[in-house]
């Protein structure tokens, strides 16, 4: 009899447990927020409401060892590896940008010239993810269960179509041009209703009216340095980058499109447009998985001009949490908490402004790649009597391969040569041909550099710089505000990833986990088929029964 009652108590447990992971939740949103550095959880927690990060922190799983495993760090391809499980060397998006040998050009990497803009006459509804060379999560869904929705969106192209995937039902950016929502014939022919409806209400008209002040007294922001700073970018006609910013009176002399994206009221908007999405696609309504995909660019657009250390930026963070939260009571209501699991994450951090680094006797400075360049190009062509040099993109140097043979030279020894030369600048940390990349090592520089590294996109010689080092074009007081990313750097690398919602256990994870095992937790959250060329592996803490 004890033996018995033992017996079925393992099996109940074994069945609670199994039942716990089978059943996969109606709805998956993921959000991932462009530009957030890991301790701006931390910086800004004080400050934050109860029902927005701190309760995604308190109540949910929070990863606070979540690295990029690759370089360079920018928006497109942390959103694809996110999506797909995997680094660029397989997805292919090796940075926002990069030269097209067959084009002779540097294309976006979401450009598609043969598809149609719809819901404008702009190129900017020239967009798709034909660049991308494997399927994502969402793609895997759709592939498994036809009936499963897949929605995404984001003010930025790349943000919105690389998390959807080649199978959305609907992927969705911003069009700088009209201020509207819109999207490309390689998703739909037409807008849906819902969507215009939503333009119809010309929101960005509405808040461009509005002065952008602090949410609370400007003396209480004590995590950031001074208002009034010589580090940050100045827009418009204003003379000081300062608060309040009139909006009515910027756009006069700013474009009032462009200027909306800068401003918080941008993130209000695209939580607006997705809570009209939960609505009318009805999401998480029935048996069949869904995923909301929802991409924040504002803090990544703020944060080039202001830096991670200005009021702009931490009233950007206090005003995101009141989104955070909309969204969260919004999908608790209609979906479930029982019925969703969400993870906010962010697809890269940012370095210091390195002016303040430099003026606080801080490693970091600037890199200046217009004068480098053409140093670069006159000593190549005093040593091999031609320039062998297309371009430089994402510190990748393009070669003129079709040159280099018809000039009867060595492509190795042009390759070497170039790196030889690059050597000589101290700003450069490590340097790697495309042939040196092929070989395995136990330089870490070099594995990051090979896992964002793919052979049709990427250059011919590859180089990183040191530490708080930014690359400019030219010098000027301009380019020595704002900052930006990219680097192999924790700065750059060190990312938040909370999971929240059904069966999510309360805890926190110290040990490293790679941006790419999120892709593969997500497989096994909805049950499905490891997809494409994923290399992550499932956080298995996230699986574990919560009591």
């Amino acid at each position: 009899m004890k033996r018995t009652l033992l017996y079925s108590i393992a099996f109940f447990c074994q069945y609670f447990t199994f039942s716990q992971v089978k059943e996969a939740p109606k709805l998956v949103v993921g959000i991932v927020v462009d530009q957030m550095c890991y301790e701006y959880l931390y910086r800004y927690y004080d400050k934050f409401s109860d029902d927005g990060f701190r309760k995604l922190m308190e109540k949910g799983t929070n990863c606070r060892n979540t690295n990029y495993n690759y370089v360079p760090t920018f928006t497109g391809p942390g959103h694809a590896s996110i999506y797909t499980g995997t680094t660029p060397n397989n997805h292919g998006i090796v940075a926002n940008e990069w030269y097209d040998r067959e084009a002779g050009a540097v294309i976006n990497c979401v450009d598609d010239a043969n598809v149609k803009p719809v819901g404008t006459t702009s190129s900017d509804g020239l967009c798709s993810p034909k660049n991308l060379r494997t399927n994502t999560v969402s793609d895997q869904l759709k592939l498994t269960y036809s009936s499963s929705k897949v929605i995404s969106m984001s003010i930025k192209d790349r943000g919105a179509i690389l998390p959807g995937g080649h199978l959305s039902n609907g992927s969705y950016w911003y069009d700088y041009e009209t201020g509207n929502f819109i999207t490309s014939s390689f998703f739909m022919s037409e807008l849906p209703a819902w969507v215009n409806d939503f333009n119809s209400q010309k929101l960005v008209e509405k808040n461009i009216q509005n002065f952008w002040e602090t949410l609370y007294s400007i003396y209480t922001y004590t995590e950031s340095g001074p208002d009034d700073s010589p580090y940050e970018q100045k827009l418009g006609n204003k003379t000081t980058p300062t608060f309040p910013y009139d909006l009515k009176e910027l756009s006069a002399t700013m474009n009032p499109n462009s200027l909306f994206t800068i401003t918080p009221f941008s993130n209000t908007v695209l939580t607006d447009f997705a809570l009209d999405a939960l609505n009318s696609e009805e999401l998480g309504q029935d048996n069949f998985t869904d995923m909301l995909c929802v991409s924040y660019s504002t803090p990544d657009i703020a944060g080039h001009s202001f830096g991670p250390y200005s009021v702009e930026i931490e009233d950007m963070y206090l005003r995101l949490d009141l989104e955070i939260a909309r969204l969260i009571k919004e999908l608790e209501k209609q979906v479930g908490k029982k019925n969703f699991v969400l993870f906010l994450t962010a697809d890269h951090a940012v370095v210091p402004v390195p002016q303040y680094l430099i003026d606080n006797n801080l490693p970091g400075g600037y890199f200046f790649m217009d004068t480098v360049l053409s140093e670069l190009r006159n000593d190549a062509s005093s040593k091999f009597g031609f320039d062998p040099i297309i371009t430089e993109e994402n510190l990748s140097i393009y070669l003129d391969r079709e040159k280099i043979e018809m000039e009867n030279q060595d492509l190795d020894e042009v390759v070497n040569f170039i790196k030889m030369e690059l050597e000589k600048n101290e700003e450069i940390k490590a340097i790697y041909t495309a042939e040196e990349l092929k070989n395995g090592s136990d330089d870490e520089w070099r594995d990051m550099i090979f896992l964002g590294y793919h052979p049709k996109e990427s250059g011919d010689v590859m180089f990183i710089l040191e530490p708080g080092y930014l690359p400019k074009s030219t010098d000027s007081e301009t380019a020595r505000r704002g900052t930006s990313h990219g680097s192999a750097f924790n700065y750059d690398t060190h990312v938040p990833l909370i999971w929240f919602g059904a069966g999510i256990k309360n805890q926190e994870i110290h040990r490293r986990i790679d941006i790419t095992d999120i892709g593969a937790t997500l497989i096994n959250l909805m049950n499905l088929q490891r997809n494409g060329a994923m290399t992550g592996n499932p956080i298995l803490e996230i699986f574990e029964t919560k009591h």
